[in-house]
């Protein structure tokens, strides 16, 4: 390797590292981080922890809803995005009403299900259609819309494989809570989905982390839009400068 190399492959580098850090970031933002897998497990293993103990589907259901408003509240209080631990009231409450219209303690958790199995699918089918879900998701976060559709082909390559790991690793997570819906106690299928919460997450984090730092780089659509629209002033503004210079030209003559 010669001197002159060397800065090139350092450079190169330091744009790995940096994809890497703003991917990282990305994925943390949309995806609420560890504060939002905090308030995605608590309220289902509250439910499940006190069902467990008394058997009491009433206490259980007002305790994990309470909880859910409460994380709710903390994060108005500080001002922080809501969006996540929203997601989880909402998530929580649908479980609470339809535990409640039927009177098995099961039915808490099947809205949560049935939502996963529809989001596998989606990851699947939209991929499929050629417009990865993970990319509608990411796109915005990273500043490039949809713009890896046509303009960016090995992004769209990231985001399609992303997405396929995200539709597989839920269907696997599907095939194994939907026949314990049927075979398990309340109990059992409450702990089995919680220690299923977090480790699909993960890896499916992980491998999309893995696809995007491997990616181009994202191209800024909102730069290119400021870009443009400070040509056009300027254009506008030499055209006006220019059309100013003429008439101080003709008054002259």
């Amino acid at each position: 390797m010669t001197s002159l190399d060397k800065p090139t492959e350092d450079t190169e580098d330091a744009r790995q590292r940096d994809a890497r850090a703003v991917t990282e970031a990305a994925l943390f933002e949309a995806f609420g981080g560890v504060r939002g897998m905090v308030e995605t497990v608590l309220p289902g293993l509250l439910f499940v922890t006190i069902f467990t103990i008394n058997k009491d589907l009433h206490w259980s259901a007002i305790a994990a809803l309470a909880v859910s408003l409460a994380l709710v509240v903390v994060r108005l209080v500080k001002k922080d995005t809501v969006k996540h631990a929203f997601s989880g009231v909402f998530g929580v409450a649908f479980g609470v009403v339809f535990a409640m219209m039927t009177g098995n303690a099961k039915d808490f958790y099947l809205p949560g299900m049935l939502y996963t199995l529809g989001l596998a699918l989606a990851y699947i089918v939209t991929t499929l259609c050629g417009v990865p879900l993970i990319g509608v998701i990411l796109g915005p976060v990273f500043k490039e819309n949809l713009s890896w559709r046509k303009r960016n082909p090995g992004r769209k390559k990231a985001y399609a494989k992303a997405s396929w790991a995200w539709g597989l690793i839920l269907l696997a997570k599907c095939a194994i809570l939907f026949p314990l819906y049927w075979w398990a106690n309340t109990a059992q299928l409450g702990w089995v989905l919680i220690a299923l919460k977090i480790p699909p997450f993960l890896l499916a984090v992980w491998l999309t982390w893995v696809f995007l730092a491997k990616a181009p780089a994202p191209i800024d659509v909102f730069a290119e839009m400021e870009a443009k629209e400070k040509a056009e002033r300027e254009r506008k503004s030499a055209a006006e400068e220019h059309e100013t210079a003429g008439g101080r030209h003709r008054r002259d003559v």
